[in-house]
């Protein structure tokens, strides 16, 4: 299977990505959390959404640099990832999945991108910091601009409703039920 290579501002050719399909992302992303989330939906987004990668990631950044930029549980993010994709985001990223209502939101609009838990130092060694937006909420909760260079990431979520989470989890309930039939 080849690796495909992702630049931002994403446009449409995310649309045609499969669950599944492994991607390089190169170019501006930017975090988000839980705070942040609720911050950009009441003061607005303070840069271009218009084809924008968020990273569910709250990454530590010391004198300028990167250190670590692990992701973050993304299913936190459901209820609050609408208004961002309504806005031209295009893609989110983070560990975990996201729920069935991120997955309709995400159709013909956008995808999700997996990243590895627990690779931290992996993440940051693929990264440059950039800029910072809300650092009043503090290093874990600000926006951070960073921009990527070639971070391997996997598709979790397509634009189609396609889901390898969601998959996974009904194969592991079938076969979990299976065991006391």
């Amino acid at each position: 299977m080849s690796v495909i290579a992702l630049r931002t501002p994403l446009g449409e050719e995310v649309l045609s990505l499969r669950a599944g399909d492994r991607v390089t992302l190169s170019g501006l992303v930017y975090t988000a959390r839980d705070e942040a989330h609720l911050m950009m939906e009441e003061c607005g987004i303070p840069f271009d959404p218009n084809g924008a990668a968020i990273y569910h990631c709250g990454p530590i950044i010391l004198y300028g640099k990167v250190v670590a930029a692990g992701p973050t549980t993304s299913a936190r993010m459901n209820k609050l990832s609408g208004f961002l994709l309504d806005n031209g985001v295009r893609a989110l990223i983070g560990k975990g999945g996201m729920g069935e209502t991120v997955r309709e939101q995400l159709r013909g609009k956008g995808i999700y991108l997996a990243f590895t838990g627990g690779c931290a130092a992996l993440a940051a060694s693929c990264m440059k910091y950039r800029g910072i937006y809300y650092e009043e909420l503090g290093m874990a909760e600000a926006v951070w601009e960073l921009e990527f260079d070639k971070v391997p990431l996997v598709v979790g979520i397509d634009s189609k409703g396609n889901d390898i989470f969601y998959d996974v989890s009904c194969k592991a309930k079938l076969q979990f039920s299976s065991l006391f039939k």
